[in-house]
């Protein structure tokens, strides 16, 4: 049941992960009539493009455990390959954990508060050649992050918001001086540069009308995610710089559909589309446009 031709939603949103995790998930199933299993393994593959050559590629495996009829865990593993005109990339993303708490539960409408972080499982240090790349070209971001949110879901409308911060910066080394006098430097002006990366802290809030009937589901949403501050990195003469417009708000429209096949699995389509960019993405998770297709079993 799990391999199947399907595409699991990770960092589609242009985000750093936290749109996809517990309570602020796009797409959440709510049926009073039937009892919604709580366990649940969902697997897919991802497409993402960006504005410049690298197209990512993200295979999901998502787990959800009940611990209890209130409580549930998210672990989610993602496999990341990227190709583009500086090289072609791949390896193990960076890990989600979550712990989803249902604080009201209601005939009309559920109120659930999710906790948890991300563990990096490189440095975001990855060159072609010797030659440092960009953001956009690594499979972790590099950082230990903290994240937190709330939601509100009825049987017409998904109201969620949330936040995500770092600890620390990474390991990246990519600067513009370091293609000098290779065939790419007139082309790797165009990606920002990112040695030292820290990025600043976001704040999403998603608003989703949906129709539900009794096997198919539509929804169309609105997801703006706000960079409260900017990022920081370290310039070639060593010292900390903030890249203007590295800050404020990126907003994109959403698009889902599901069809049920029973009450244990389903599968998912989702397209995502960039309105609104921020002018500067030092942590390359620019997306112009994504496809999500998943598919999930649920016990």
């Amino acid at each position: 049941m799990l391999f199947s031709s399907c595409v699991a939603f990770s960092q589609g949103c242009s985000d750093a992960g936290f749109c996809t995790m517990g309570a602020m998930k796009p797409d959440q199933p709510f049926n009073k009539k039937l009892a919604i299993k709580l366990r649940s393994i969902e697997m897919g593959f991802y497409r993402g493009t960006t504005p410049l050559t690298p197209i990512i590629y993200v295979a999901t495996l998502d787990f959800n455990f009940s611990l209890n009829a209130k409580t549930a865990f998210q672990v989610k593993l993602p496999y990341q390959a990227v190709h583009g005109q500086l090289a072609n990339t791949s390896g193990v993303g960076d890990i989600s954990l979550c712990i989803t708490r249902t604080l009201l539960n209601t005939e009309k409408f559920d109120i659930n508060f999710s906790i948890g972080g991300k563990i990096p499982t490189n440095s975001s240090d990855k060159d072609a050649g010797g030659y440092p790349l960009p953001m956009y070209y690594q499979t972790s971001l590099g950082t230990y992050d903290f994240i937190t949110g709330i939601s509100l879901i009825s049987r017409n409308w998904l109201l969620a918001t949330g936040i995500q911060h770092p600890f620390n910066r990474n390991d990246n080394q990519f600067l513009w001086e370091a293609w000098k006098g290779t065939s790419e430097e007139g082309y790797i002006n165009l990606y920002n540069q990112a040695r030292a990366l820290k990025r600043g802290t976001d704040i999403m809030l998603r608003v989703e009308r949906n129709w539900r009937f009794s096997r198919l589901n539509f929804s169309l949403g609105l997801l703006p995610i706000y960079r409260i501050n900017n990022d920081e990195i370290t310039v070639a003469n060593g010292t900390r710089s903030t890249p203007k417009g590295a800050r404020g708000l990126a907003l994109s429209g959403i698009f889902t559909t599901g069809y049920s096949f029973n009450v244990k699995t389903g599968v998912k389509l989702l397209i995502g589309h960039k309105i609104i960019q921020r002018d500067n993405n030092p942590d390359g998770l620019t997306r112009e446009l994504v496809t999500t297709v998943g598919y999930y079993y649920r016990f």
